[in-house]
């Protein structure tokens, strides 16, 4: 199937607008929905995909310039449908009421009421252009919201698709899909949402989320950043390599979980490369015209990833290119975006790769002495998404827990913090903020409104205002002076002295 993508047409912001507005006035018809529209919404945005997912496979086959409709389906099509599963059997104890302890002695009771926030706002990337907006789309319905999603304009002939898969089967007062280029996602983000979900770039997340700033729109922010992979000094040399290749090499490197570098033993580096190699050839035993590997999605990206590879080469680094002996000389070029496994050996501090997130099937090796040297060069850089670590629970291990901060940790294979619904999935500081997947998506659309009351005589309020008598003064002076005296007295057992 030929797909011929049609041009990028922007969407005026009068027209965002008209349709918040549409959404917002849906909502306040209906501003808690039960549980069973609550499925019904799920199980129609879940069948417009499902019922599409062949024309959606093949768009995305079309905008990358290669990518099997087999990944395309393990992923972006079935990848969401375990955590939705989960979702829909746990919808009604996460819509419940939490209770809480009562206050003043029990003469205050409380509540927490999970609320929906409104209209939410999902802005998706381009690498897994469905269900990075499928599956918080999904927890967001959950909520109990209405839902505006902005598809990537690398990936339009999916965007086209998708759009009309959803259009049949949802209302766009219960989720529209918009399409088009910059102008329309600078629009998008200008936007009074009561909730606005990014994934994609720290570059761009810092403009979505300044954009929402503006209306003080809360903001949840999915990024990327510099994973790594330290193979441990128990580890397993081989295995550990044959892993971090499959991890790297994932839709040709272009997902934001990929390690991007790994620390090996001094003594275990050719081990590692020898390893590496053979499993990326296991993986791929030919790569010119082998119809399993992913382009890279467009000639910029290609341009940024080699430019990267050639800025690490002219400051002093090695280059390994992996394909079969026999295809050297048939390395494809720029025009098939066709980017093969690479390693780089010996990179210096100065390279441009050692700071920006390749994207792509290249992975950066550095060797260490001792391990705490790599914990502590990661330690120093920004939060990853995902840190990675092959080799056993020792000291070392948790020494890496105490010493780096990242997103997630997986040990011993790829994204495995990321597979498990039951945990709350997002990054830290320039590698996102807030969380989504299960039950922490839910959190993160829902407002948790507190309610309280009592009934008895007087108020609260009634104790706050004067006249401030004298047995009043004296009163909260003697408590301030008691609280005081509490505190002290905890310091000075907490540090040995009398």
């Amino acid at each position: 199937m030929t797909m011929t993508a049609e041009p990028t047409v922007d969407v005026a912001p009068e027209e965002l607008q008209r349709l918040l507005d549409a959404q917002r006035a849906a909502q306040a018809l209906d501003p808690i929905p039960d549980a069973a529209t609550r499925r019904d919404r799920i199980d129609r945005l879940v069948a417009a995909v499902l019922e599409h997912r062949d024309e959606l496979a093949a768009a995305l086959n079309a905008d990358f310039g290669a990518r099997p409709a087999t990944t395309s389906l393990e992923v972006d099509i079935l990848g969401g449908l375990p955590e939705i599963a989960d979702t829909r059997e746990e919808l009604e104890a996460w819509m419940a009421p939490t209770e809480v302890p009562a206050a003043m002695g029990g003469a205050i009771p409380a509540f927490v009421q999970n609320r929906p926030k409104g209209v939410v706002g999902v802005i998706g990337p381009w690498n897994f252009p469905l269900v990075l907006v499928f599956v918080p789309a999904v927890e967001a319905l959950a909520a109990g919201n209405r839902v505006m999603i902005k598809f990537s304009d690398m990936t339009p002939r999916t965007g086209a698709v998708f759009a009309r898969a959803v259009a049949s089967r949802m209302s766009p007062e219960e989720v529209t899909v918009v399409n088009g280029g910059l102008k329309t996602a600078a629009a998008f983000s200008d936007l009074r949402f009561d909730h606005l979900f990014f994934t994609g770039s720290p570059k761009v997340g810092r403009l979505v989320a300044t954009a929402a700033g503006k209306n003080l729109v809360p903001v949840t922010l999915e990024l990327g950043g510099k994973n790594p992979a330290i193979v441990a000094p128990d580890a397993d040399v081989a295995d550990a390599a044959a892993r971090i290749a499959a991890a790297r090499l994932f839709n040709n490197g272009q997902v934001c979980l990929s390690p991007d570098y790994a620390f090996v033993p001094a003594p275990s580096r050719d081990a590692f490369v020898a390893a590496y190699r053979q499993a990326v050839l296991t993986y791929f035993p030919t790569f010119a015209d082998n119809p399993d590997v992913v382009s890279i999605v467009n000639d910029a990206n290609y341009s940024r990833v080699t430019g990267l590879v050639a800025d690490a080469k002219a400051k002093g680094a090695t280059e390994i290119v992996i394909v079969p002996e026999g295809e050297k000389d048939r390395v494809p070029g720029p025009e098939s975006r066709r980017l093969p496994p690479t390693l780089l050996l010996d990179t210096t501090p100065d390279a441009e790769i050692n700071n920006e997130e390749i994207f792509g099937p290249v992975l950066v090796v550095h060797t260490y002495s001792d391990v705490d040297e790599a914990i502590a060069y990661v330690a120093a850089g920004e939060h990853p998404l995902s840190a990675y670590w092959y080799g056993g629970d020792t000291d070392d291990f948790q020494r890496f827990l105490v010493r780096t901060t990242s997103g997630g940790v997986s040990r011993n294979d790829f994204g495995l913090a990321y597979s498990n619904p039951a945990v709350p999935f997002g990054g830290v500081g320039m590698s996102g903020s807030g969380a989504y997947h299960g039950k922490a998506g839910f959190d993160t659309f829902s407002h948790q409104r507190p309610v309280a009351s009592h009934d008895l005589p007087g108020g609260l309020a009634g104790a706050l205002v004067p006249p401030l008598t004298p047995e009043r003064v004296e009163a909260v002076a003697a408590a301030a002076a008691a609280a005081a005296a509490e505190v002290t007295a905890r310091l000075r057992g907490s540090d040995g002295q009398g």
